[in-house]
């Protein structure tokens, strides 16, 4: 596996982790946008730019969400 796939598969299980931890602290929410960035620089420098896009995509909702959620 070269340093490329290991990026994205670190990226991916990173957005898996924090997605299923989102509802412990609005943190992981952030935390959530910030793999979503990762994922998507993975995508355009693999040279899969529609996945580039939807995740930065989904990367702007979740900062939007977390913004958006009450502090505790």
């Amino acid at each position: 596996m070269d340093r490329l796939s290991m990026f994205g598969l670190f990226a991916v299980t990173a957005m898996l982790v924090f997605y299923a931890l989102e509802d412990r602290n609005r943190a992981f929410i952030l935390a959530f946008a910030g793999a979503c960035a990762l994922g998507s620089a993975y995508g355009f420098l693999q040279g899969a730019w529609p996945f580039g896009v939807v995740e930065a995509i989904w990367a702007a909702v979740a900062v939007r969400r977390w913004r958006l959620k009450p502090r505790v």
